[in-house]
């Protein structure tokens, strides 16, 4: 089968498409054929081998074929696979299940996938698992106690409260900005100037363009601050709160992160003001199902810039680095059932 592999870290030219062995399904895993997969910031994070990486892996890339999110078809079952036989078609997050999503075919234990709902396309499933549960999650939370005291616990949004996301552009703030509207609150969007029309169309009801104005120093507040580009001290933050508002980090720097991580906890102490990082609980039942329900009913749809091949990850990821791509960026494999593409890299 033909994979995407990184032996070191690098830009994504250190890719290699390679024909490398299928893998074969044992006890509960389930061998899926990939029609669809989607890029994530930490798949460029993960190649480069940012600190948080290096932390864990420090001399090559932790996963051999990048990649987290899915969409396809069971191709063949272990031995005690109970739940899923071939033919049906999934979809699935592999963040906690050794990744490899930018190849032809993955093994999968049986508790990670997800029925794949039947009005979505595989390439509109693919753009799902990640991005649109951490929307999910930093909104309403998790409904669960931080497992340690330094993750924020936070309850869902209210209607009418005042919600700011920015790097609202993205595959995470395009699904923030549609769950935010549909949860009933006022939504700020902030990118670049390109994408701002783009948030309008998907409900944002103000929008920022980060080059011509600084949100946390125009003078007014929020109720909710989701960053998924954070890069801002914690005091930025705090004077852009409402007196008992919250700000979630989502991804950022590593300064920014480590900020949130390790002094949000004793700043929020001294006020209402409450500032942090929310553990994230990848492949909730729940939360997909909740999204497949918000899918069918036409509130909340993945925004996807273009499809590209699996040849053309590597430019996939580039462009996906560069800040460029409005929401998700989708890779397809050369399967009969593939739909028309839209790459263009020029």
């Amino acid at each position: 089968m033909k994979a995407a592999v990184c032996t070191r870290y690098g830009s994504p030219d250190v890719l290699q498409l390679r024909e490398i062995d299928r893998p074969v399904p044992r006890g509960d895993e389930a061998l899926v054929r990939i029609h669809a997969a989607s890029l994530n910031a930490v798949d460029h994070e993960t190649l480069r081998g940012v600190f948080l990486v290096r932390m864990t892996s420090p001399f090559r890339p932790p996963h051999r074929v990048l990649g987290t999110d899915i969409a396809g078809q069971v191709e063949a079952v272990g031995s005690s696979a109970r739940h899923f036989r071939p033919g049906d078609t999934v979809w699935a997050g592999l963040s906690e299940h050794g990744w490899g999503a930018l190849a032809e075919y993955v093994c999968v234990t049986e508790d990670a996938l997800r029925p794949k709902p039947a009005g979505m396309t595989f390439e509109e499933a693919a753009a799902y698992p990640q991005a649109a549960i951490l929307a999910l999650q930093n909104l309403q939370g998790t409904g669960e106690p931080p497992s340690t005291p330094i993750l924020l616990d936070k309850g869902p949004i209210e209607p009418g409260q005042r919600v700011l996301i920015n790097g609202a552009g993205g595959g995470v703030g395009t699904f923030a900005v549609q769950l935010a509207k549909h949860l009933g609150a006022e939504v700020t969007g902030v990118d670049a100037a390109g994408k701002l029309d783009m948030l309008r169309s998907i409900g944002a009801d103000h929008v920022i363009d980060y080059a011509e104005e600084d949100f946390t120093r125009n003078g007014r507040s929020y109720d909710l601050i989701v960053d998924v580009v954070a890069r801002r001290p914690i005091s930025a933050y705090k004077r852009s709160l409402s007196p008992n508002g919250v700000c979630v980090l989502v991804g950022g720097t590593a300064a920014a992160i480590f900020q949130a991580v390790l002094l949000g906890s004793l700043t929020s102490r001294r006020g209402g003001k409450r500032l942090g990082v929310v553990m994230w609980k990848p492949n909730r039942r729940e939360d997909l199902d909740l999204l497949s329900r918000l899918f069918e009913a036409g509130k909340v749809r993945p925004v996807i810039d273009r499809t590209c091949l699996l040849e053309e990850v590597r430019e996939a990821l580039g462009y996906l680095e560069e800040g460029r791509a409005l929401g998700k960026v989708v890779i397809t494999m050369t399967h009969p059932s593939e739909t028309g593409r839209t790459a263009d890299f020029s």
